[in-house]
């Protein structure tokens, strides 16, 4: 039979005359106090709970003398004495429809995930403000130039003016994108539309992506090893993953990179190697969290862990690690199999 001692959360319960008849162990751990020594006592000494503002809690709410229409308190976050944060929920236990509390059922979890999931947002929101200032102003400068002064600009001026807004258009575009990817990926809302692919031609798109950004084209080398099996996955997204390794690895790497694709334990492995310094090992477990960045702070941060996400969403997935020439290896793998809508 299910007890106390079984639920993830902390829980306290107290009788009619408020004193502590259930308190287990997560509560104690949570709390601060052991549970023998908390059975009997009244709850508002075992769980002093206070607002931001300082207020008693259980002055504020008065479970036992407050209004008898009530039957639970929602969560929200409050404090121990001590200063650490809880995040609490209540439920009034009656006889009869407003009758007298006959128990008061609190539960109680940690708020430091909370914290970390609101940390994150903020630090999300301060990356997309900082990105999102650079391209804007630009824009913003370019084009009240051009409206004041168009008759005196000349064509070239126009022109280059003209480029750089169209520049900065999409990098906004792509930052958007990027946020929309974050999104669908962190509440797994992630959309597959799967078809028959072929990875080494998306592997050339990439490079000419590259090449038509001014690349010279001698740079990057393309090696497919035996025959790859039939592979449903999503064009778009792979096409994407590709992309962003191959940008990584110009961006990031040095000398040649090199794009090998073979088959995988039934399915295909894609590496992208480049030639230069190699990530190091301390710092290979940062590689795919949000908003990592080599020393030269390119970019959002967000392009790998995005690859990663989508990689997962395939139900692949991808490592990095040292390329035979030294630089960086990233290494990501796809299942073959026919989806069950064919």
């Amino acid at each position: 039979m299910l007890s106390a001692e079984d639920l993830p959360d902390g829980v306290l319960v107290a009788g009619r005359d408020g004193r502590v008849v259930t308190f287990n162990r997560r509560a104690a751990r949570l709390v601060g106090v052991p549970a023998p020594s908390a059975l009997g006592r009244d709850f508002r000494d075992v769980l002093p709970l206070h607002d931001h503002q300082g207020r008693d809690w259980w002055k504020c709410t008065d479970p036992y003398g407050g209004l008898r229409t009530r039957t639970r308190q929602p969560e929200r976050l409050l404090m121990l004495a001590d200063g650490r944060e809880l995040l609490v929920a209540a439920r009034y236990l009656r006889d009869c429809p407003r009758g007298e509390l006959s128990g008061l059922v609190v539960t109680l979890r940690d708020a430091a995930h909370r914290a970390r999931s609101e940390r994150s947002r903020a630090d999300l929101v301060s990356t997309v403000a900082h990105e999102l200032r650079s391209p804007l102003t630009s824009v913003k400068g370019f084009t009240a130039t051009l409206l004041a002064k168009w008759d005196r600009l000349t064509e070239k001026q126009k022109r280059f003016m003209l480029e750089t807004v169209n520049a900065d258009a999409d990098r906004v575009t792509r930052l958007i994108s990027e946020l929309l990817d974050v999104s669908r990926i962190e509440s797994g809302r992630l959309e597959l539309r799967r078809q028959v692919v072929d990875l080494p031609e998306l592997a050339r798109r990439a490079v000419a992506g590259r090449v038509a950004a001014g690349d010279p084209e001698e740079r990057f080398r393309l090696e497919v090893h035996g025959t790859l099996p039939e592979l449903w996955l999503d064009a778009d997204k792979v096409q994407q993953i590709m992309a962003n390794l191959v940008e990584n690895g110009v961006r990031h790497g040095a000398g040649t990179v090199t794009i090998v694709i073979e088959p995988h334990e039934g399915g295909a492995a894609v590496s992208v190697r480049d030639e230069g310094e190699g990530i190091p090992p301390e710092v290979i477990p940062r590689v795919f969290r949000q908003f990592w960045r080599t020393k030269r702070r390119g970019g959002t941060g967000l392009g790998l862990f995005i690859v990663k996400g989508l990689v997962e969403a395939h139900g692949g997935t991808i490592t990095v690690g040292r390329a035979p020439s030294g630089g960086a290896e990233f290494r990501f793998t796809v299942p073959a199999g026919t989806p069950e809508f064919v």
